[in-house]
């Protein structure tokens, strides 16, 4: 995989981040009274292959200003367009635009798109500057030294970074100062935690239908059940797998909900969070939970008090749940995969949304969604390895599942989800460390699987091996782990050279140029002909 990542910056070079570095933190310039003449200024006198800088401003209202043009210029069209829609459509707009006239809103779209242009011009922005900057060159090799460098002696001031995407960067979010995000990130901490132990509630009265013996014990209505032949099954072992998807499905929205809170400012890095807080709640939540309240609720204190009894506690709670987790994996691949390739839920929101308000340029279906099937994927591994020995009857249907999951998420990267960012191998970190914990869980399992079996030689053999897991564990993190944190230098002169031999150096520099214009500072695209606006003050200084 670091082969892979460095053959895809090599093959990706003329991208506008490789130019560009984020800049946080300037201080404003004594003479002008400006963050952006300072940040000119010091990249001016400290870097040769300077080329320029785009300040960021505060831009709610222009923000607010362009969204009322685009739903004014929807409304138009819309308004423009009943008389040659369907019946159903025509009593749909009869109901939200009867009372709106085509002419006044045209007259209103006009004056939204002067006042964008009067609070573009560059009076206007001077006094909406803030103290974040893109930063580009025209060397790929002094961006990576600038973005991997200490710029000033405060260690605050001229924060420097790797820039995301033009298309992957959280603009709302580059203005928020490093105070506020320390205290977004201990917040979003809070809530991911409280969501988990809030989430311990149904997964536990899961859990109590799989304990079926215990129900009856407790509520002897539930022998009602037995009554059915076949109904006893289904409860027991069918329906605890489904509930649990159920709620499961849910968490991944709520995760990334959280996570858009903490200032992230790429949509690749607000998904990693998301894609990170999603595992460590399956792992907690569904993994382990599921075996305590199964297995271990009895003897739960006794652990606490005799920890050198856990490996065999533990193994003796994972053997008990396996048909649990079989279920759970059969039910996970076929409804889950199933609802992949038939996107039931956009599919019917865009039916009915087309067929309502009207054909719309809008995609239904956005970026894949790593932070959904990553974590829920690398549960799947983590059972499969903690079951390999215990369980072995579980391999085989983790096979078909590993199997049936890559061909439906093959077929949905190429022809279903458009690729809204590229991180050049940013998840496998994560990834790598997901199998880490994994193989880590499965050799104390066996350690403790050992022990109730009366084997202590093979017990203690197992030792070693979760010592060398974790040796190379921290082998990767040295050998590996640097390449996909930042970009080697070497690459980046050979890439610089390459260009020179090509002639096209400056071709790319200006691209990254043009690449990183802020959105309010685009000129306005609108339908009617005599409102065509640009704005007063050029993008770059």
């Amino acid at each position: 995989m670091s082969h892979k990542r460095i053959q895809h910056l090599k093959y990706h070079r003329k991208r506008p981040d490789q130019f560009t570095i984020l800049v946080q933190g300037i201080p404003i310039c004594s003479d002008h009274g400006a963050y952006g003449c300072h940040a000119d200024h010091f990249f001016s006198q400290h870097y040769l292959t300077y080329e320029s800088y785009q300040i960021l401003h505060d831009i709610g209202n222009i923000e607010a200003l362009q969204k009322l043009a685009s739903s004014l210029e929807k409304q138009i069209k819309r308004k423009r367009d009943t008389r040659r829609c369907s019946f159903w459509r025509w009593i749909w707009c009869k109901l939200t635009l009867g009372s709106i006239d085509a002419h006044s809103q045209e007259r209103k779209l006009k004056e939204v798109h002067q006042s964008i242009r009067l609070l573009q011009c560059e009076n206007m922005l001077k006094q909406k500057e803030l103290p974040v900057a893109f930063v580009s060159f025209k060397s790929r090799l002094e961006a990576a030294q600038a973005a991997e460098m200490q710029q000033h002696v405060n260690p605050l001031s001229l924060v420097t970074r790797y820039a995301p995407e033009p298309t992957d960067a959280i603009w709302s979010n580059l203005a928020i100062p490093f105070s506020r995000i320390a205290a977004y990130k201990i917040g979003v901490f809070i809530a991911a935690f409280l969501l988990t132990v809030f989430f311990t509630i149904p997964v536990t009265a899961v859990q109590g239908i799989v304990q079926f013996e215990k129900i009856k014990k407790w509520f002897p209505l539930a022998r009602a059940v037995q009554l059915i032949p076949g109904l006893n099954s289904v409860v027991t072992g069918y329906l605890p797998s489904m509930i649990l998807n159920g709620f499961i499905y849910l968490i991944p929205f709520a995760m990334l909900g959280m996570a858009s809170f903490e200032g992230c400012i790429s949509k690749s890095q607000k998904e990693i969070k998301a894609c990170n807080m999603v595992f460590y709640f399956l792992l907690g939540n569904v993994f382990f939970l599921s075996i305590l309240s199964g297995s271990l609720l009895d003897q739960i204190g006794e652990s606490f008090t005799h920890p050198k009894d856990i490996p065999s506690r533990l193994a003796s709670a994972v053997s008990a749940q396996s048909d649990f987790f079989i279920t759970y994996i059969l039910t996970n691949g076929m409804s889950g995969f199933s609802f992949e390739v038939l996107q039931f839920g956009l599919l019917t929101w865009h039916f009915l949304k087309v067929h309502s308000v009207g054909h719309t340029d809008e995609p239904y279906l956005y970026g894949f969604p790593y932070y959904r099937v990553v974590p829920i994927v690398a549960l799947a591994v983590l059972i499969g390895m903690v079951y390999a020995v215990v369980a072995p009857l579980l391999l085989p249907i983790l096979v078909i599942y590993f199997l049936l999951g890559y061909a439906v998420f093959i077929n949905q990267m190429e022809d279903v989800y458009e690729i809204t960012y590229d991180t050049c191998g940013q998840y496998w970190p994560n990834i790598h460390h997901y199998i880490f914990l994994s193989v880590t869980l499965m050799q104390t399992t066996m350690i403790g699987l050992f022990g109730l079996k009366s084997k202590p030689g093979a017990s203690f053999a197992t030792i070693p091996l979760l010592v060398l897991n974790i040796m190379f564990n921290e082998y990767c993190k040295v050998r590996f782990l640097p390449t996909f944190q930042c970009r080697p230098v070497q690459i980046c002169k050979e890439n610089d050279d390459l260009d020179k031999t090509e002639g096209a150096a400056e071709g790319s520099s200006d691209h990254a140029i043009r690449a990183y214009t802020p959105p309010w500072m685009r000129p306005m695209q609108c339908s009617s002909e005599s409102s065509s606006v640009q704005p007063l003050v050029r993008c770059f200084v």
